[in-house]
């Protein structure tokens, strides 16, 4: 299958072709200095479809591996753009994916395991950074989302310091605070709900919802459970993340974890979402619209059309602070400077 989707986020449908234009921007026609779809198609013929073969058997073995290669891309991209930087293993806790953000952050082998067989096929041609976004395209194809092409033609980033990764997004982010990371990357607040919404898929650490179980500043003063949780909603979650667990693991999806669809927004909209930022989404005029432009069970027919919504916020977060033409340096190895 085609492969290619936010979290994405991880764009919107009507902008779909002015997005497109500006990403690719005067690429079309001639220049190498910009991304552009099939950029290997002469100099490695085989760059996307290896990358897609590597995730497919990665996922055969192991389905989780999927939505975390779409956290992958996000948490690349959000930081320093998107430049791979978020590979380098730095062995001093002093590289960006040492910062806490990061906490288990998966699918860097993924990622090494397609750049050694690219190496072999085409010796320093494809990027880590475009590896990294063909993967989360390829991880939401392969959950049942959309299937769309992404530009590439990114270089890889030549630096990686940990508290670089201070400006992603946290769990326990406003509204508007996630709105305002957002815009600094050039994201609108349908890309925050859109990319939101790659949480349609996977599950989370239950440290990531420990605070918002126990540790909740209420209204009154004290810390308790946060008081916008369904009781029935509450209890489920207390009986998944008991006080101090920080490993266990709870859908983020509830009912649809497995599957690509928009479960995740009405999950939100009726009081179940399970991390607090997703949570927020629901809690500001901006991006309640939103939220519910999607939700209803006409969307479908006559819009906003939620995949190709969510493939254009893809593609556009894709484009974050891309490094191309002589910029930067294609690595040999995902992991280390060349």
């Amino acid at each position: 299958s085609s492969l290619s989707r936010f979290f994405s986020r991880m764009g919107t449908a009507s902008g779909a072709v002015a997005l497109l234009l500006v990403v690719l921007g005067a690429s079309v026609a001639s220049s190498s200095g910009q991304l552009q779809v099939g950029f290997y198609s002469k100099s490695c013929p085989s760059a996307e479809s290896t990358v897609a073969s590597v995730v497919r058997g990665t996922a055969a073995a192991d389905s989780t591996i999927l939505p975390a290669l779409l956290r992958l891309q996000f948490h690349d991209c959000f930081v320093r753009g998107c430049d791979a930087s978020v590979l380098i293993k730095g062995g001093s806790n002093n590289a960006e994916v040492d910062n806490n953000k990061h906490q288990g952050l998966r699918g860097m082998d993924v990622i090494e395991n397609a750049k050694a067989q690219l190496e072999s096929e085409c010796p320093g041609v494809v990027s880590c950074a475009d590896i990294v976004v063909l993967a989360a395209r390829d991880a939401v194809a392969f959950t049942g989302g959309p299937s769309f092409d992404v530009p590439t033609g990114r270089r890889d980033g030549k630096v990686s310091n940990v508290r670089d990764g201070d400006v992603l997004p946290d769990v326990r982010d406003s509204a508007q605070v996630l709105r305002s990371k957002f815009r600094a990357s050039g994201l609108d607040d349908k890309d925050l709900v859109l990319l939101s919404s790659a949480h349609t898929v996977g599950t989370t650490a239950c440290f990531f919802i420990q605070d918002r179980l126990y540790k909740f500043p209420l209204p009154g003063g004290g810390l308790g459970s946060d008081p916008s949780i369904p009781d029935g909603f509450l209890s489920e979650l207390k009986s998944r993340c008991a006080p101090g667990d920080s490993n266990s693991r709870v859908s983020l999806d509830r009912g649809s974890e497995r599957v690509f669809d928009t479960s995740i927004l009405r999950n939100i909209r009726n009081g179940f979402a399970v991390i607090a930022s997703d949570a927020a989404l629901y809690n500001d005029t901006s991006t309640v619209d939103v939220v519910d432009s999607y939700s209803g069970l006409l969307s479908t027919i006559f819009g906003p059309y939620f995949r190709q919504d969510f493939a254009d916020s893809m593609v556009k977060m894709g484009s974050i602070g891309v490094l191309t033409g002589a910029s930067g340096e294609v690595r040999k190895v995902c992991s280390k400077f060349n």
